[in-house]
């Protein structure tokens, strides 16, 4: 998982972005319009981060309809250390 982690987050262009994110989602579950509000980020661009780091099972949702609301997962949540380690590499 440390290796999807440092690849998704750290690895490619989008990843600051992504980090951005998931440290959003941390603090509380929201959906993808209110990321890009409160991110100021294009909602399109929300989406498309959303969707590669579900596909990574970094984030999740209960629904897949419009206005599901996203967390990290389980499987982030026990990597949660590694995480932070990422996170605060993307940042400097």
């Amino acid at each position: 998982m440390e290796a999807v982690l440092w690849q998704t987050l750290a690895g490619t262009r989008g990843g600051p972005n992504r980090a951005r994110i998931l440290r959003a989602l941390d603090d509380r579950p929201r959906n993808a319009n209110r990321l890009a509000e409160d991110l100021d980020l294009a909602y399109n661009t929300v989406r498309h981060h959303l969707d590669v780091l579900e596909d990574n099972d970094i984030v999740t949702s209960a629904d897949k309809s419009y206005g599901a609301v996203y967390l990290p997962s389980e499987r982030a949540r026990q990597h949660w250390d590694s995480v932070e380690e990422i996170i605060s590499q993307v940042e400097q």
